[in-house]
């Protein structure tokens, strides 16, 4: 029996040929809709706006921690500085080295892309948390509260038509609650169970 050598070229050619039969098994005609389903469709909107791309930060004691943005001119960096965060370093948190800025203004603080990690001491963060979503709420309320009131005053004023009664006003479904002032919750231990 002689071991006959085939030469590359050859060999080369009937490859290429049992790739361009795979190819062809591949772009066979497809019988099922390629079309979305609304519950697919669902799904990648999910993902496309509730996917997290930054790591979750441990937790400081003493702090709530946080990203913020180098690059948004409404919200700049030096004004969140001044109102008392404090950029990480990389020394604060163990493990984190990985992530630490390179080189620039931010060189040694741990960031991602344009996100730079902070922290915050836990009494200014209940504090910026109570006058953002409890205080400057109830104060909307008061003024839906009394719009309301003004309105029914004056409803109740009209001099009534011969013949014609006014309906009383009711209260509309959601609004029993306008007026009381609901206690204030503890927006620390709210971010600790998050």
């Amino acid at each position: 029996m002689s071991s006959r050598k085939i030469p590359k070229s050859a060999r080369t050619e009937r490859e290429g040929s049992k790739n361009r039969e795979d190819r062809r098994m591949s772009n066979r005609n497809v019988s099922e809709s390629r079309e979305l389903t609304d519950s697919a469709r669902l799904d990648a909107y999910r993902k496309s706006f509730y996917q997290s791309s930054l790591p979750d930060l441990p937790k400081i004691p003493g702090y709530h921690v946080c990203w913020l943005t180098t690059t948004n001119t409404r919200d700049p960096l030096h004004s969140r500085i001044r109102l008392g965060y404090e950029l990480i370093e990389a020394a604060d948190i163990p493990g984190w080295e990985h992530a630490s800025i390179k080189d620039g203004e931010h060189a040694g603080y741990i960031g991602v892309n344009e996100m730079i990690a902070a922290k915050l001491p836990i009494h200014l963060y209940e504090a910026y948390m109570q006058e953002s979503h409890h205080i400057q709420p109830l104060s909307e309320e008061e003024k839906l509260t009394v719009a309301n009131q003004t309105i029914a005053e004056e409803a109740s004023m009209k001099v009534r038509r011969p013949g014609k009664s006014l309906r009383p006003l009711m209260m509309e479904e959601g609004n029993e609650e306008l007026g009381q002032v609901p206690p204030t919750p503890n927006f620390a231990e709210l971010n600790d169970e998050a």
